[in-house]
């Protein structure tokens, strides 16, 4: 279906370069724009402006592509130039490769009318109209493609509102939600983030009515993250200042609090940044939290519990993805029902052990190190949004068995031995308890795991993912080998779970 077309005004050449800008931060693999206009309307600047974007590299040489017909360009996104003002027949196009060209990457098309019936019918159309002294763009396509665009041309309207309306624009990161950031540079001022957080859309029921996202308490707008920000900053924790904030559009604009993590240049943790996580994982469970938050006047965000249905729906990923990738066929109901009753009885073992403030990913990718700073005020945290009240023994297991590192187990002995120093010298813990609860976590966060990476391959086409699963199998060998797991461990042994195995 053809959506509406969208207009935008360009008053300058500079507005030309920032429409590039933002097409360059909605395109994806597979789309063709067409670009339609009179000679000096500007197409070349508007392709240029989006070609340095997706490369990221504002002096990028991109010369016009009249004379070679086609320019192709290794960005973040592939990106093929063509001009066909010198095109003689359609069938010229078979040379250029030009069916090859958008079949993996991005193909922007000046003069796309000589490319006859060879032109995709999906093409997006942008037409660049003289109007005074500037230009109009005038972009149409089909529903889905003209939705990514009209949110990014949203968060530069977003950002007008804020100060910042003539920033460069650069992608920064996807994460496996429809979470997306970019890195916004001004002249004179320190890089900020772009936070691009859209309302969650809840799939279809899977358990008692009610779809997956709601039963794991998955957040669902962006005034999550907004809440668990506010109560962080309060306790003197390094969480990004919010600048701006569209709570209804799900756009927030945030410090950057820097590009250093806790891993090496060959992504090994550096041990010593783990314990200073640790320790301050350990400071946090020490002090009280609100779950009742304030994020604006009269909006109020509870912090949802980590609860046995929580748990269990996480930990059934596994048998709902994982087991048919390697096994080939669908967990069968009897699977089903023992791997949930021996989940149930291990749960039972730690029924509201050390409820706090859990973040649910505390591990590398949301960890900034600040060397220049003392204390712990050397972490930065990010991505907290899918905060629940749970265990304190989560966050530990989160940051010890990261699922994005490999984490040498006498790196994780060091990093679980800080944490409870800090934790003993702050008053009594029961450390027999504690690692029950550290290994059971560790035990169905790494469960759950495995069959995130799977889905992320299989349903969404991100197969990234998958080079991650052998160190989760190993992750799960080291938190079942703990004695009281021994009846799971005996189980996943049984049913080959742990067995390494290729999808």
């Amino acid at each position: 279906m053809e959506a509406s077309p969208i207009e935008v005004a360009l008053g300058d050449e500079a507005a030309t370069k920032r429409l590039g800008e933002d097409l360059a931060m909605a395109v994806r693999p597979g789309d063709v724009l067409a670009l339609h206009g009179d000679l000096g309307a500007g197409k070349s600047t508007l392709a240029r402006a989006l070609i340095r974007a997706l490369a990221d590299d504002a002096t990028l040489e991109v010369p016009s592509p009249t004379f070679t017909l086609v320019q192709s360009y290794e960005t973040r996104v592939p990106v093929h130039h063509f001009d066909l003002y010198r095109l003689g027949h359609e069938d010229e196009l078979d040379e250029l490769g030009f069916e090859d060209a958008f079949a993996g990457g991005v193909a922007l098309v000046e003069w796309p009318e000589r490319a006859g019936s060879r032109l995709p019918q999906s093409a997006l159309t942008v037409e660049l109209i003289h109007e005074g002294e500037g230009r109009r763009a005038r972009i149409s396509g089909s529903d889905e493609a003209m939705a990514r665009i009209g949110r990014s041309l949203a968060m530069r309207g977003f950002l007008t509102g804020a100060g910042w309306g003539s920033a460069q624009r650069r992608h920064l990161t996807g994460d496996a939600s429809a979470r997306s950031y970019e890195t916004v540079r001004l002249a004179g001022e320190a890089d900020r983030i772009l936070m691009n957080s859209p309302p969650l859309v809840l799939g279809p029921p899977v358990r008692d009515g009610k779809p997956y996202a709601e039963i794991a308490h998955t957040s669902k707008t962006v005034s999550a993250f907004v809440a668990i920000d506010k109560v962080l900053r309060e306790a003197s924790i390094c969480a990004p200042e919010i600048y701006a904030q569209d709570l209804d559009n799900g756009f927030l604009l945030i410090e950057h609090l820097g590009s250093t993590g806790v891993l090496d240049d060959a992504r090994n943790p550096i041990a010593e940044r783990y314990v200073a996580a640790a320790e301050l994982l350990a400071d946090m469970h020490g002090r009280p939290w609100c779950a009742h938050i304030e994020v604006a006047p009269g909006i109020v965000y509870d912090v949802p519990p980590f609860d046995r249905d929580a748990m269990l729906i996480e930990a059934d990923l596994l048998v709902d993805w994982y087991v048919p990738a390697v096994s080939g066929k669908p967990a069968d109901d009897a699977l089903r029902a023992r791997y949930r009753q021996e989940w149930n009885v291990a749960l039972d073992r730690i029924e509201g052990f050390e409820p706090t403030l859990m973040q649910r990913d505390y591990h590398s990718p949301n960890l900034i190190w600040r060397a220049e700073r003392s204390g712990h005020d050397r972490l930065g945290i990010i991505d907290f949004q899918d905060a629940l009240v749970g265990p304190t023994a989560y966050d530990l297991a989160s940051l010890a068995m990261d699922a994005r590192a490999t984490v040498p187990r006498d790196v994780e002995q060091a990093t679980v031995n800080a944490y409870l120093a800090r934790r003993r010298a702050a008053g009594p813990v029961d450390e027999a308890a504690f690692l029950e609860a550290y290994a059971l976590m560790a035990a169905q966060r790494n469960s759950k795991i495995l069959g995130i990476f799977v889905r992320l391959h299989r349903r969404d086409g991100k197969p990234g993912y998958v080079k991650h699963l052998p160190r989760i199998r190993d992750y799960l060998r080291r938190a079942l080998a703990h004695p009281a797991l021994a009846p799971m461990h005996a189980f996943y042994e049984e049913q080959g779970f742990l067995e390494e195995r290729e999808l």
